[in-house]
């Protein structure tokens, strides 16, 4: 009974234990054997847990508008274009950019992680209701719904939290399976969330309740059920959430006076740190694009109204969900015979072939759709109206003028112009990115996409060692977070000049260089190791 009390009382020395606790939320290692009480360890992986529901719902609050977000801008704002939903797409990332250190360094002063998760929660609800109210605002309405999207990425700042907190209540050995599966509840949430638009779109608009004070349509549900899970989370934080650290047998071995303090002082490698930003950055940056561009381009290229791209992209991103889980699964396994770094590389590697397959080829050329013909351009016949093409206007002779407008549908109502907009001048020289191109190019970066992201943070984890992650964990959420802020703006505006050839050839020369850089910091992209007798810092 004494050796147990005297147990107990150096893990409590090492590690000061939360005060409303019954017993200590820590766990340590006595050298070569890792010391945890079973209740410590059940309390510890139901806390993880509760870090998985939470980035799922997080992930889940930001897709389930994303196939519907320029719909929806169009609604509010008829005269809105693609430079302008660059600015939307990227406010969500400007919030977490701002948000992703503060939580984070938060989070390493209080030592503490359920308090910076309940005032992101709390943002995050406010700011889905907001987004759900944009319609009853009479003026500005674009400028609200950016705010809106701003408040919701910086709410996602927590993040930085999550990750923080899983990196410090696993052991190394856990860890990259334990950030395997964050990605995963992460990749499950972007399945969940366009699934859900999707589901919704039967809704249609107006939808069932279209009064002042309250609307309940295909673009405004999400929001209200965004709203709800949040308050699910905060209920599961305050409730089974508990606070974990786990001094790990990889590192206190080295440590000459466990009593004193168990981290001694150290700085992880620089170059490493550094490196591991710019990969995520561009990692990030690929997944920006990938979203951003989707909508506009199916509905350019194939004619789609704003209902069935809605629809369908929900439906790509979905599958699209699917196959990253099924990644994930497989880099749990390859993880264990594979080095990490090889798996970042093959990754990247897929993200390259995916955007190298949706170049445009061929003699097929997107259809027209004019929409510039206003009332002027326009002739009564046998009771009816017909489209006079301005004199102004030379038209190839292999421009598809076969779909100016497309009957009404649930996103509007009346006709709606369809096909790809003449503003545009490269809809008349650039070839059609065919379906079939889209799906397999969308199944390639499906695949490389969460192998880079699981791989660059669980390396970067490593890389730092065991001190307390918050702050270098916000930064590294705030390079991404940079990454989808330039990444919708980059798209739009060389999307809306250019087309799809030059941006997808950009991104595919942006992804070989980092695969070229990948190798050249490779030997540096290792996990952090104290030497042996490393003296911890002096406490007086």
């Amino acid at each position: 009974m004494k050796q147990k009390i005297n147990e107990k009382t150096s893990l409590l020395k090492s590690h000061p234990p939360v005060a409303d606790d019954e017993y200590s939320d820590y766990s340590t290692s006595n050298g070569s054997v890792f010391i945890e009480n079973p209740l410590v360890r059940r309390s510890r992986w139901r806390s993880i847990r509760v870090m998985y529901l939470t980035m799922f719902l997080s992930s889940v609050s930001f897709s389930i508008c994303m196939s519907s977000i320029w719909p929806f801008l169009k609604l509010l704002e008829s005269s809105a274009s693609t430079d302008l939903l660059g600015w939307v797409v990227a406010s969500y990332s400007i919030g977490q950019l701002i948000a992703s250190p503060v939580f984070g360094m938060m989070a390493n002063c209080m030592r503490k992680s359920r308090e910076p998760l309940v005032i992101s929660l709390i943002i995050n609800i406010l700011a889905n209701i907001l987004y759900a109210y944009l319609e009853d605002i009479k003026t500005h309405r674009v400028v609200f719904l950016i705010a809106a999207r701003a408040l919701i990425g910086f709410g996602a700042g927590n993040v930085a939290v999550v990750r923080s907190y899983l990196s410090g209540a696993t052991k190394l050995k856990e860890r990259t399976s334990a950030m395997a599966n964050l990605s995963a509840f992460q990749a499950i949430g972007f399945i969940v969330g366009p699934g859900i638009q999707t589901a919704m779109v039967p809704i249609g608009y107006p939808g069932p309740v279209h009064m002042s004070g309250l609307r309940i349509n295909l673009y405004t549900a999400p929001a209200f059920l965004s709203a709800l899970v949040g308050i699910l989370n905060l209920l599961l934080l305050f409730l089974v959430f508990k606070e974990h650290r786990v001094l790990d047998e990889e590192y206190s071995h080295s440590i000459q006076d466990p009593g004193r303090e168990e981290i001694p002082d150290y700085k992880p490698d620089k170059i490493a740190v550094a490196s591991s930003n710019i990969i995520f950055f561009v990692v990030l940056f690929i997944f920006a694009v990938f979203e951003t561009i989707g909508t506009p381009l199916t509905m350019d290229m194939y004619a789609w109204t704003r209902a069935h791209a809605t629809l369908y992209n929900g439906i790509i991103l979905a599958v699209g969900g699917v196959v990253a889980i099924l990644v994930f699964i497989v880099i749990k396994i390859l993880s264990k015979w594979v080095n990490e770094r090889l798996l970042l590389i093959g990754g990247l590697i897929c993200c390259f072939l995916g955007f190298f397959v949706y170049l445009p080829w061929g003699n097929d050329y997107p259809s027209s759709q004019m929409a510039n013909i206003g009332p002027e351009h326009q002739l009564p016949k046998n009771g009816s109206w017909f489209t006079v093409i301005p004199s102004d206007k030379t038209i190839p002779p292999h421009y598809n003028q076969s779909t100016t407008a497309a009957p009404g549908n649930s996103s509007g109502s009346g006709s709606e112009a369809t096909g790809c907009p003449d503003a545009y001048q490269w809809c008349s020289y650039t070839p059609i990115v065919t379906l079939s191109q889209f799906l397999c190019g969308t199944a390639l970066i499906c695949i490389g996409y969460p192998t880079g992201n699981v791989m660059s943070y669980a390396l970067f984890s490593k890389i730092l060692g065991p001190k307390p992650q918050g702050t270098m964990m916000g930064i590294l959420t705030a390079s991404g977070s940079l990454a989808r802020t330039v990444g919708p703006i980059f798209v739009s505006l060389i999307y809306h000049a250019f087309g799809p050839r030059v941006t997808f050839v950009s991104m595919c020369g942006m992804t070989l260089i980092t695969v070229i850089f990948v190798g050249f910091v490779y030997k540096r992209l290792v996990p952090f190791k104290l030497e042996k007798g490393v003296e911890p810092p002096d406490q007086r």
